[in-house]
């Protein structure tokens, strides 16, 4: 493991969620958007976490312990997928330009299935998540100023 294989893996992970907290902030700001430029009602968006596989050489079953960091190498975001599992809310306003018009739900107005307090939920979870790989590139720089102190 390199010197700076620590720091790397804490930066790829504060900017998974940083992206993470960008969808938060979207779904937050249209959880009351009842039609989206499509012209069909806004759909909570998540954001899909996969391992960071960086191999830059050919890995031989022969290779040394030493040289092999099987650690990892940290998350990146996969994808930002629509949330399509969760039925969206109905509403019933009759007097809303995009209530229905006709049917069994006429009167009813199609809403976001963004539920606000999951969201918030969220964002406390990817900020702690944040604040903890910030923790980490501090300590692993404390640990290096040592180590430089220690050299002198």
């Amino acid at each position: 493991m390199g010197l700076f294989s620590s720091i790397n893996i804490a930066s790829s992970g504060m900017t998974a969620q940083r992206m993470r907290l960008d969808v938060i902030a979207d779904n937050i700001a249209n959880a009351e958007t009842t039609r989206t430029t499509d012209g069909k009602v806004f759909r909570r968006s998540r954001t899909i976490f996969r391992p960071r596989v960086q191999e830059p050489y050919f890995k031989t079953p022969f290779l040394p312990k030493r040289l092999d960091n099987g650690i990892g190498d940290g998350v990146r975001v996969a994808e930002v997928v629509k949330d399509y599992d969760t039925d969206i809310r109905l509403v019933y306003d009759p007097t809303h330009p995009d209530a229905i018009k006709a049917g069994p739900k006429a009167g009813y107005v199609e809403m976001p299935n963004v539920n606000v307090v999951q969201e918030m939920v969220d964002m406390i979870s990817a900020s702690r998540s944040y604040e903890a790989n910030v923790a980490l590139v501090n300590g692993s720089k404390s640990m290096f100023m040592k180590a430089l102190e220690i050299g002198r």
